[in-house]
């Protein structure tokens, strides 16, 4: 079933409404491993206004088409959110250099994250394959994850001479201690990983990823919408009186330091040896793998 209320025609996302209860966002650039370009981002942004605006809809899905839920951000594209007819709030978008760097990841990163993760509304990230960097940073903000067993989460980004994604809950969802050491390796934590660390609710096989997840919206669905919005506040004003937004700005503020530094030392806003690094732990884990098969 396909959504009718939004007069949007997506080219990057697809709404859909698999029941009328439940509506379910699809990142549809399987041939980019669902790259997120900044029309996706809006794009997604605009559906779940949709979702949340929708009387009937009780529970949002986020999901990806393809072997890999999504490999980041494109970063094949010039950004500039004043392209797009669904910005948000373009304030400093036009200032050169670092200044309208930072305000343009203030709102397409870290405010339409943050925006999501207080919908008044149930999500669930439905997750398989590699959820890296900013793959992983989209399924943070969502309040359940249900991963397959070949998921893989990853934010090797401190290789780019930056702390890690913007989205920076690295501590709050994985602990101190996972946090540090994913950031100083670069390294993948699998699916069971994540799942004994708290960031991931729910693992399952591969071939029943989708009806484990709607299973799950269907049991959420079932409860009122008012004592679902509650609960999901009271949790969220759990972590909020804990300070977790004044933690995620903070870190947008260190991101962007180690943006500057990059574009003194390089020209560019980051490391330019990031790549390789990132590129040569890769060799070195497929490596890894193919020796450890019989």
């Amino acid at each position: 079933m396909v959504d009718e209320g939004s007069s949007v025609e997506y080219t990057q996302i697809r709404y859909e409404l698999p029941e009328p209860e439940i509506a379910r966002i699809v990142m549809a650039r399987p041939d980019t491993r669902n790259a997120q370009s900044l029309k996706m981002l809006y794009e997604i942004n605009h559906a779940f206004d949709v979702a949340a605006k929708s009387p009937s809809v009780k529970v949002i899905i986020l999901a990806g088409d393809g072997p890999h839920f999504s490999s980041g951000h494109d970063l094949t594209e010039e950004r500039n959110p004043l392209d797009y007819d669904l910005v948000v709030q373009a304030a400093g978008h036009h200032e050169p250099g670092a200044a309208g760097m930072y305000a343009g990841e203030e709102e397409y990163f870290t405010g339409l994250h943050w925006k999501w993760r207080n919908i008044a509304k149930p999500t669930i990230a439905q997750v398989q394959g590699k959820a890296m960097a900013g793959g992983m940073m989209i399924a943070m903000p969502m309040d359940i994850i249900v991963a397959s067993e070949d998921a893989q989460f990853s934010d090797p980004v401190v290789a780019f001479g930056v702390n890690g994604h913007e989205y920076f809950l690295h501590a709050w969802d994985l602990g101190p201690r996972k946090a540090k050491e994913m950031l100083f390796t670069g390294g993948i934590l699998t699916a069971q990983d994540c799942k004994e660390l708290g960031m991931v609710n729910h693992v399952v096989p591969a071939d029943e990823l989708e009806e484990a997840t709607l299973n799950l919206a269907r049991r959420i669905a079932s409860r009122p919408a008012i004592g679902l919005k509650l609960a999901k506040q009271a949790v969220n004003f759990s972590m909020d009186v804990q300070g977790q937004h004044q933690a995620l700005t903070g870190a947008l503020a260190m991101h962007h330091i180690g943006h500057a530094h990059a574009r003194v030392q390089y020209g560019y806003p980051v490391d330019l040896n990031g790549a390789e690094i990132i590129k040569n732990d890769a060799k070195i884990a497929m490596k890894a793998n193919d020796d450890a098969c019989p």
